[in-house]
Order: C-alpha cells, then structure tokens, then sequence
C-alpha cells in the first residue's frame, strides 16, 4: 500500500475497507481549504462512517489538540467501494491532523490505521481487525496502527510492524517520534506460530487458537462411550478422511455424546489454515484467542431453531458470516437435526459441495470459505421411538412421512456415512472397563490421514481428491465392485463417489496400500444414500 502525503494543507493515511473477507486498501485524503469550518465526507460511506465526523471532531479538541478551524474535506478513496463500520474513524482523525500540520506528512507512510474513536479520544478496537492487518500487508503497508486490545490479533501477521495507541494523543506522539511505541504485554509473539521476537519488526502478537466451541465447553472423552462399535467406527472413518456423518436412534442412545466427541480426534489445524479461521472469526466479531498455542479446528454446534441467514450467514448491508462460514475447517455439529425447517437445512447443499457461501446483496456479493465437516444427529420419528426393541412408536405414518421430509434427497446425497443406533443393551450398561479413549482413536487418525497426505499431498484429504485419481487408485476389480452394487441398490453417481472415499479411508485406517473388498463392503454399509 503506497500511502504518502504531499502538500501543505493535506493528509493522507492508509485504511482497509473489508467486503465479505475481502480487503480492499482505502486511501483517506484530508484537505483543508478556505470557508466556513465544517467536516464534509466524501468517498461512500455508510451511516457509521458519516458519524465519525462528529466523533473525531470532539475527540480532537479534548485530546488537547487544534481542529481546523476551516473547510475540511476527506475522501475516502476509491469512491465506488462502500466503506463500512468504524474502523475508519481513527485514519480519518490522523488525516485531519495531518493536514492542519499536527502530524509530519511523513510520518504517515506505509501506515494503515484501524480503530474506532471514542468521544475521548480513546481508540476502542474493531471487528475484522486481523483479516484487515492481513490485507494491509498483502498491498504493501510496514505499518499498523491498532487499539491495545486487537495488538495480539493483528501481530499474527508477520512481516508487519504493529503498534499499540491507546488514544489520540499517544498515536500523534508516536507518530511523531516524540515517544517510543509501548512495549506490548509479556508473552505476545510475532507472528503465527513464531517465536517471540521474530519477524519484521513486529512490536505485537500471540500465539494461535481456533478452539471456540459456541454453545459446547469440552466435548469429553471417547472412553466415556459404552457400546456403539458400529457408530464409533463410522466416527473414526469420517475423522480420517474428513467425510460428513449422519447418526440417527432413539433419545439416549448415545448420538449427541459421540457427535461431540469427533472434534476431539482430528487433528490440529496448520499455520495457513488456522489464520484463515481466525479471520473469519475476527470478522464476525468473536473474540479471537491469540495467546493460545493449540491450532484445533472448530467447533460450531448452533440450535436446530437457527436461523437462515444464522446458518449460511447474511443480513443487511454486506452479509456477515453465519455458523457454516464460522466452522470453516472444522466441525458444524447439528443436533436434533430434523427439528430444523426444510428451507434451512437445504441451504447446507452448495457450502457441502464447494466448501464456500456465495452471499448477494444489492450493495455487494461476497463469498465466505465454508469448508466443514458435517456430523448430524437426529430420532427416527417425533417421539423418537421408531424401531425402538421393546417401546412402540406413537407417531402417525403420515406425520412421520413429514418429519423426514425435512431431509431432502439431494442433501442427504450430500452425506458420505450414516449410522442407526439402538439403544444400549443392559450388558453394555453393566460393562465398568472404559472404551477406547480419544487419544487413541485421534493417533490413528493422524496416521491414517498422513497416508493420505503422502499419496495424494500436503493437507489433502480422501474428501479432497477428484473421482478419477480415486479410480485409478482403487483399481478396476474394486471399481466395478462398487459400481455393481450402486447400480442394484438405486444410487447415483455422487454415491458412488462418495462410497469410494469412505472405502479409501477405510483402507487407510487398516494402513493398507490398496482399497479391498471388504472395505468397499464397509463402505457401501454405511452410506447414507444407499441406506436411505
């Protein structure tokens, strides 16, 4: 970002204007000119942005500093791009001192400012604070100015200077070279996953942590698990080859237990990865935990009273992100899935297909990562007794039609694995000795998925690959065997497809170089399409 000011009477600061996750570099030029005093904004800005004048104007003068006492003009270039929110009322007030001679011209250079002003001048912190540092980087600022509080979000980014201004005030003399920047509280890095001290200058950051698990708290431990072999199978298989699972039974069989228990088996996030998650987070204006050291993926488990644009994201204005953007990476656990409306769950079908959101407005159109890992869990019926061994269901045929037509054919298409569960036995209940703990089952997951990793690359999982490398590495005995059993039992080809994933993780599992006949077996067992 190319951000420099030139003539007397005139100031320039860098911004950054988000759409959707996209970073747009905001040029906010000041100038002063003969007339009556008054502030006129110019450049698109919406309603919070037109507030800042009043804003920046009495945090000017309280600060102990001079507002022109002239016509002040600030542009907010380029003019076509709406400028939301109020991160821009801190680059808009260094601007303005700038052109009244406050602030050296220089001084201004390669910076971009983010944060909000309050009436006393005191620098509050925005939401999207590290999707803005990110972008700031990427069109060539050295520089971030930022409130106390985003310091260690916008310090994940490497190879940029961030400095800490608490108000008006500290920022001009900072800026200014009248005092050093403060020094940032112990134990903040630079950069994501670097150790402190490193980088290019940066007087800020922290550690990494995607574990926000909304609603959740800790998801427990497999050992906690009795009984349910066939089920916890099918959890390992959708860990190692990060494919969508469908759990259906009767009240307290164990579904939501399980559910819970998948995120703790996957594997932690890489660098990349994880900076991507806590950008949209930072977006959304969740807090973003950048003193932790882990990377796991997260964790979103919203109501099934959810709303549409809740799920998919949304809203006035540029839409913001909903809980399938927000699981980005991670698992979206729905449970009580079919007390969700129809209309809801059918908008899961293009981010489970391309792994994003495309969101148009009138005002603009943003597309949100949506990479997730789907794991549902739901009754059979609405009294949830259907196929129960020794209690009868209560529900109309009609009213149990309905109920399960809120899954539609081509989502449920969309499923690689699904598993009915019965209720537990009284010799499940009686067993003392714990199941398999998560531990356990999250090494063998790791291994599995590290032979995906060789086989097809970095970071790619079997739900990755395209269908014909899948073929040609399963080879055409187990092809036409998968195939042949499609065909008899009425699925397409998305589950044929899909099927040949879950055999190819299955393999992996058992650390086997080849796809066997009793994993396509497996495979075939357990899909949800060819079971519906």
């Amino acid at each position: 970002m190319s951000v420099r000011t030139g003539d007397a009477g005139s100031g320039v600061v860098g911004a950054i204007a988000l759409v959707g996750l996209e970073a747009h570099p905001v040029r906010v030029e000041c100038v002063r000119s003969p007339g009556l005093p008054a502030l006129r904004l110019v450049g698109l800005p919406d309603a919070a942005v037109r507030e800042a004048a009043d804003r920046v104007r009495t945090a000017v003068v309280r600060s102990d500093l001079v507002w022109p006492r002239d016509r002040v003009v600030v542009n907010l270039a380029p003019a076509d791009l709406p400028k939301v929110g109020s991160g821009f009322d801190l680059p808009l007030a260094l601007s303005v001192l700038a052109a009244s001679g406050q602030l050296p011209h220089r001084a201004l250079d390669g910076t971009v400012a983010i944060g909000e002003v309050g009436l006393d001048g005191r620098v509050r912190g925005v939401a999207g604070t590290l999707p803005m540092a990110l972008g700031a980087r990427r069109h060539g600022a050295v520089r971030v100015l930022v409130a106390p509080e985003r310091v260690r979000e916008a310090a994940l980014v490497e190879g940029l200077e961030v400095v800490a201004v608490a108000d008006l005030a500290e920022a001009v003399a900072v800026l200014a070279g009248r005092r050093p920047a403060r020094a940032h509280p112990e134990g903040v890095t630079s950069g994501i996953g670097s150790a402190p001290g490193r980088g290019a200058g940066v007087t800020g950051g922290g550690g990494l942590g995607t574990g926000h698990r909304a609603g959740g708290g800790d998801g427990g431990d497999l050992a906690d698990v009795r009984g349910q072999f066939v089920a916890r199978r099918a959890l390992e298989l959708a860990a190692a080859g990060d494919h969508h699972l469908l759990l259906v039974g009767p009240p307290g069989c164990g579904k939501t237990m399980l559910a819970r228990r998948l995120h703790g088996v996957l594997p932690d996030l890489g660098p990349e990865m994880a900076l991507e998650v806590l950008a949209i987070h930072s977006l959304a204006g969740e807090p973003v935990d950048a003193s932790a050291a882990t990377r796991r993926p997260p964790l979103r488990e919203p109501h099934h009273g959810v709303s549409l644009a809740g799920l998919v994201g949304g809203g006035s204005g540029v839409p913001r992100p909903g809980e399938v953007s927000l699981a980005h990476r991670g698992v979206l656990l729905l449970d009580e899935l079919l007390e969700t409306p129809r209309h809801v769950l059918d908008a899961l079908r293009q981010p489970l297909e391309r792994g994003e959101v495309v969101l148009t407005r009138s005002s603009a159109r943003v597309a949100y990562p949506a990479r997730v890992q789907l794991v549902a869990a739901t009754n059979p019926c609405p009294c949830g007794l259907l196929g129960h061994p020794t209690r009868a269901c209560t529900c109309p045929p009609d009213r149990v039609a309905r109920y399960r037509a809120r899954l539609s054919g081509p989502l449920v298409d969309r499923i690689d694995l699904a598993v009915e569960l019965a209720p537990l036995t009284r010799r499940e209940l009686e067993v003392r000795a714990p199941g398999e703990a998560t531990t356990t089952v999250a090494a063998r997951v790791a291994a599995a998925r590290a032979l995906a990793a060789a086989r097809w690359g970095p970071g790619t999982t079997n739900r990755d690959v395209g269908v014909a490398r899948l073929r040609a590495d399963a080879g055409g005995r187990m092809v036409e065997r998968l195939a042949g059993a499609v065909e008899r039992l009425g699925g397409s080809a998305r589950a044929f497809e899909r099927a040949l994933r879950v055999a190819r993780s299955a393999a992996d599992l058992d650390g086997a170089e080849r796809v066997a006949a009793e994993h396509v077996d497996e495979a075939l067992g357990l899909s949800a399409t060819l079971a519906r």
